[in-house]
């Protein structure tokens, strides 16, 4: 047991900075092509933060751990609403752009609903791979809509994309250090943390939703208590929104497209939590003066967190 958590951290450390590495390569990439700074942002880095979810959650689905897979997304989407955005709102109020406040956050309400109309649609308590072919065509349609706003200067959120100065060959080396990394922490990580939950006799769904998500979920928790730091509010909204429709479009998507991917026991309360969560994020913008997150609505989120845990962990039996 106690190897398996070695190995488990172990592998959530590699997972981390394969990530790091991806990011920056393909970023030193994109840029020696001459791809532009915004796109690079909208893409490669957006992209570099949900990557560790993809991997555990493709790993997940290929060894039939699909409990898994679904409480990796579903714990992320809302560790990341709840306590991200309830943890930068103490920091600093979040300000929210029109786009995020119109567009981008009603999506994410939109992609809530819909997966709980998957899940509970023929054949029952399943996502089929037709359903995951379906939400990859909403995340192309959003990744479209993403590169339309960069092209009209419209996305971004004055965010600074740090690119490194690597040559071509370092930048390839860097790529594929961090492919090896993804995919070596990721298979460490879900064989483990299945060793873990058979040996407490703990379902795959809590800890999906406890250790996994938590853990793939902390290049977004770092991200935006940076940008809170800096009082760049915009980049750490936009950074967890973003990050939640990549969760549930590509990696749930990807997910059922290689394996049906099976709902779990207990899992219709993950799933009205998911939309309660983005649904009072859409709320909270109108509840002050301006499109803010305020400090107390920082805290409601960090407490109805805190609530969450406690109800999910008291079910283990």
């Amino acid at each position: 047991m106690l190897l398996n958590l070695i190995f488990l951290i172990a592998g959530l450390i590699i997972l981390m900075y394969g990530a790091n590495f991806l990011v920056d390569g393909g970023a030193a990439l994109a840029h020696r092509l001459r791809i532009s700074t915004m796109v690079i942002g909208l893409t490669v880095v957006a992209f570099g933060t949900s990557t560790p979810e993809l991997v555990v959650n493709i790993v997940s689905s290929a060894d039939g751990s699909s409990a898994l897979a679904l409480g990796n997304v579903l714990g992320s989407n809302i560790f990341n609403v709840l306590a991200i955005l309830g943890t930068t709102a103490l920091i600093t109020p979040l300000s929210v752009t029109k786009t995020t406040t119109w567009v981008e956050i009603p999506l994410a309400v939109f992609a809530a609903i819909l997966v709980l109309i998957l899940v509970n649609g023929e054949p029952s308590d399943t996502i089929t791979r037709a359903e995951g072919i379906c939400l990859l065509c909403f995340f192309v349609i959003f990744l479209s809509y993403t590169l339309v706003l960069a092209k009209y200067g419209v996305a971004g959120n004055g965010e600074e994309v740090t690119i490194k100065n690597y040559t071509l060959g370092k930048s390839i080396l860097f790529i594929l250090l961090g492919l090896a990394g993804l995919v070596g922490g990721g298979r460490l990580l879900v064989t483990n943390a299945v060793h873990i939950a058979e040996n407490l006799g703990i379902s795959e769904r809590i800890i999906g939703l406890t250790i996994v998500s938590i853990g793939t979920s902390l290049p977004e928790l770092a991200t935006s208590i940076i940008a809170a730091r800096k009082r760049n509010a915009d980049i750490a909204i936009g950074n967890v929104v973003g990050s939640n429709l990549f969760n549930t479009f590509l990696i749930l998507g990807t997910s059922a497209t290689i394996t049906p991917v099976r709902t779990p026991a207990g899992s219709t309360t993950d799933l009205v939590v998911n939309i309660i969560a983005s649904g009072l994020l859409f709320l909270f913008i109108f509840t002050g003066k301006g499109r803010k997150i305020n400090r107390w609505e920082g805290a409601v989120f960090l407490a109805l967190y805190i609530g969450y845990l406690i109800f999910i962990l008291n079910k283990i039996e």
